[in-house]
């Protein structure tokens, strides 16, 4: 139990359904889709597409989606892939012929074929009980009454400005500049897309208007994206992966997305000691840090889509690979460099989560990747188009090379946990490439130390970035742990911005009661009925 003299929150308990999101008018969205009848999946595409208006940054229905779903709290997981394919005539060579050996952000070669709107309307007609239409019904008052510009939306607008294109900058800038915290927006073209899709389902997206005219946007910038791209534009259900952690089992999608790297850092960090003295000790964050590099290491290697790739899941997940890599870490010094992986080789975000009264559980994530994604919009439609091309490498030789139709290394991943075959938490975390090693932070803090479910989302975070080999840390890890850990030989540097973003429900069968915790770092909450 939190300190109640101390800046906090509680968490969240309910007996009947309880959802959090990143945005209070999501989460309310959640609840009422809950209290007219609908199920915890119901409610997760009402919230999704609610914070599509008002977290246009984070997401949008130009973005993808996966989904972790459990019908009446069993531990039956039901795992859906809805992330874009590369258009048919892209690929690496395609690329080099054109002397391009990086995608850029705001290149229309960022920008897969959307999958969230599939995933939405497959997801409603496989296990939803109430009808497209009515789901979208908040979000479209939102798109066109217009909406409050919140305190993360308005740090996250001026932080992103600079990426939009000349039709984006027409819709969310206002005098000149971004548009600011207090304002009222509202996103008319969005909304008649969202009527449409409402009433037309998976045509309202892929085929006719929408679709045409984002092609005929990208395809002016260079873009080889076709209609029968977006006609082949499918998600699909997969099998997901689990790895048991402190008498739980922890599901995850597969691969293309980054979870088998958060179980894999579960694997790690299950054979540690936990620190008595709490997770913010300089002996503590020194084994999370050089965990997290080892395991990112091994993502920059082999993860990619495994329609296309071998992806070494089995030899990623195994206690033996584990145990050989926390084997690698030095108590008193960074690695440096970081030994050969043992792999065998070959050639800002939303996150919505939903427990209904009979105890179905959805985890469910949606996103543009960056701010804005790629910062392109289709203005006719509204549709602001993501930029997860740019988790693809161009080399053909690669594992996540590109060819036509692959799906890029992803970083949404959404959690669940079981025990003794029922659904215990639904958990996610949003931020990028940090997820995965959040997932890791979240539940360690939760199980390993015994925080609560507010608790171990309010701890301070600090995350070893792949990219740059820095460690980024929140302002709250104290002056004298950073220091010890410089000694270490880490090279610290503070967080850009907060860093994720997170929500959980946690479900106690006992006693029939649901608990839900929401991240700080973001505007949202936890409500409960």
């Amino acid at each position: 139990m939190r300190h109640l003299e101390y800046p906090g929150r509680s968490p969240v308990a309910a007996p009947n359904g309880m959802a959090s999101t990143s945005h209070p008018l999501s989460t309310q969205a959640a609840i009422s889709i809950l209290q007219e009848g609908g199920n915890a999946l119901d409610a997760a595409i009402a919230a999704c597409a609610v914070q599509c208006v008002v977290e246009p940054e984070s997401t949008g229905i130009g973005g993808d989606c996966f989904c972790l779903y459990a019908p009446s709290g069993g531990d039956r997981v039901i795992a859906f892939n809805g992330s874009g394919r590369a258009p048919g005539a892209l690929s690496s060579d395609f690329l080099l012929e054109k002397s391009i050996t990086k995608i850029e952000r705001q290149s229309p070669h960022a920008v897969t074929i959307p999958g969230a709107v599939d995933a939405w309307t497959q997801l409603n007609r496989d296990h939803g009980r109430l009808d497209l239409g009515g789901l979208l019904a908040p979000a479209i008052a939102y798109a066109r009454d217009g909406y409050p510009i919140t305190q993360r939306v308005a740090r996250d607008f001026a932080g992103a400005f600079e990426w939009l294109d000349e039709d984006a900058r027409t819709v969310f800038s206002r005098d000149g500049g971004p548009i600011a915290l207090g304002a009222r927006h509202a996103q008319p073209a969005l909304a008649a897309t969202l009527e449409r899709i409402g009433r037309d389902g998976r045509a309202g997206f892929y085929e006719g208007f929408v679709a045409d005219e984002i092609i005929a946007k990208l395809r002016a910038l260079g873009g080889c994206h076709t209609s029968e791209d977006f006609t082949a534009a499918i998600g699909e259900y997969v099998d997901p992966i689990s790895t048991p952690f402190r008498d739980h089992d922890v599901w995850q999608c597969p691969p293309n997305g980054q979870g088998v790297i958060a179980l894999m850092l579960l694997n790690i960090m299950g054979g540690m000691v936990p620190d008595a003295r709490g997770p913010i000790t300089p002996e503590r964050m020194h084994l999370e840090i050089e965990a997290g590099r080892l395991a990112y290491r091994d993502r920059g290697l082999v993860l990619a889509d495994p329609v296309q790739a071998s992806v070494p899941v089995h030899d990623m997940l195994d206690q033996a690979y584990a145990d050989s890599l926390r084997g690698q870490i030095t108590p008193n010094r960074r690695l440096d460099p970081l030994p050969p992986s043992q792999l065998p080789r070959h050639s800002s975000t939303v996150y919505v989560t939903v427990v209904d009264r009979d105890r179905n559980a959805c985890s469910f994530i949606n996103s543009l990747y960056d701010n804005f994604g790629s910062g392109i919009m289709a203005p006719e439609s509204g549709v602001m188009l993501h930029n997860r091309g740019q988790g693809f490498v161009v080399d053909p030789d690669h594992p996540n090379g590109i060819t036509p139709g692959k799906r890029p290394l992803h970083t949404l991943i959404p959690g669940m946990v079981t025990r003794d075959g029922r659904v215990t938490m639904s958990y996610g975390v949003m931020g990028g490439e940090y997820q995965a090693f959040g997932h890791m932070q979240f539940l360690t803090r939760h199980f390993d130390y015994g925080m609560d479910v507010q608790m171990a989302q309010d701890m301070p975070r600090y995350f070893p970035n792949p990219f740059s080999d820095h460690v980024e840390v929140e302002a709250p890890v104290p002056e004298d742990v950073r220091d010890a850990l410089r000694r270490l030989g880490h090279d610290l540097r503070p967080a850009g911005k907060p860093i994720g973003g997170s929500q959980a429900i946690s479900i106690d069968w006992e006693t029939g009661l649901l608990t839900a915790g929401s991240d700080p770092r973001k505007d949202g909450c936890a409500i409960g009925y």
